[in-house]
């Protein structure tokens, strides 16, 4: 299934996307796509109401906002540096263990919203990633058992102002955390939908430039790993997100360096997840 949610920021419902690319309603059966559905057995209920449903649901009309395919979580771990190619072009070590840092949740945005550039920011940067939703409550899990604690996939992109991350001391929630930073969706793609996490393309343009263009395969820690790794430094909650690290290709890492401006179009996406597509725009605007 492809779960996503749709409405105005803050008063989204929950819906399907079809096989056959219509949008339904599934606010009937469901409340909302949050920690409580998935503790609940949410994703089976909701199959089962699809089975019996699909044909006749309600569609939603195309010009409905969609949001972010999750309600705010009870947190958004990302994991930095999780490609040698983007640690070398940041000029950072290849590390040994997973690095990671919190995102905070009030960044979540739609797939289609702008990208606001915080107020006093020089070095907004972007970063394509995929990133995994838990399914139920995860504490010291093995990685071979893992995938039992996934609910599914979505694409992320991980906006950074590098700035705030690096010069302002401290750790590099500061830089990745503004509201807007966490453009999510179009959808999240229910585990059976993709059977291999660890070779899927992904890629992001500015303008229509390619920047990024990478493959999960190349993960220095994959999806199991990292499930495993944070559960045994946290509980993980049913609807928590976990960011999986971007490849080469992010701003920072050119010479000279590139970051967004106002009027620019990211796009971006990730095999089996779709697309998403920003516009960038100054703060107050």
């Amino acid at each position: 299934m492809k779960l996503i949610r749709f409405g105005e920021p803050g008063n989204e419902s929950p819906g399907l996307q079809l096989d056959d690319g219509r949008l339904v309603d599934t606010s009937s059966v469901v409340n909302d796509y949050d920690e409580e559905f998935f503790a609940s057995g949410g994703l089976g209920k909701l199959q089962d109401w699809l089975s019996a449903n699909a044909e006749n649901a309600e569609q939603v009309s195309a010009d409905h906002r969609i949001g972010s395919p999750i309600a705010r979580p009870s947190k958004m771990i990302c994991i930095g540096l999780n490609f040698s190619d983007h640690a070398a072009e940041t000029g950072a070590e290849t590390p040994k263990e997973p690095v990671i840092f919190s995102k905070a949740t009030s960044a979540l945005n739609g797939p289609f919203d702008n990208i606001v550039i915080p107020k006093g920011s020089e070095q907004t940067d972007w970063e394509v990633e995929l990133a995994v939703v838990i399914s139920k409550h995860a504490s010291y899990v093995s990685e071979s058992e893992a995938e039992n604690y996934i609910a599914g996939y979505v694409l992320h992109n991980d906006v950074s102002e590098r700035s705030f991350q690096i010069d302002r001391g401290g750790q590099w929630t500061k830089g990745k955390s503004a509201d807007t930073f966490a453009p999510m969706g179009p959808f999240m793609a229910t585990k059976d939908e993709i059977p291999n996490s660890d070779n899927l393309g992904m890629w992001l343009t500015v303008n229509g430039e390619k920047m990024q263009d990478g493959n999960t395969s190349n993960l220095i820690f994959n999806v199991p790993h990292v499930v495993s790794y944070l559960s045994h430094f946290m509980s993980l909650l049913p609807g928590d997100v976990i960011s999986t690290g971007t490849p080469a290709g992010v701003g920072m890492g050119m010479s000279p360096e590139r970051y967004l401006k106002p009027g620019d179009i990211v796009e971006l996406g990730i095999d089996g997840l779709g697309s998403s597509k920003q516009n960038v725009v100054a703060y107050g605007s």
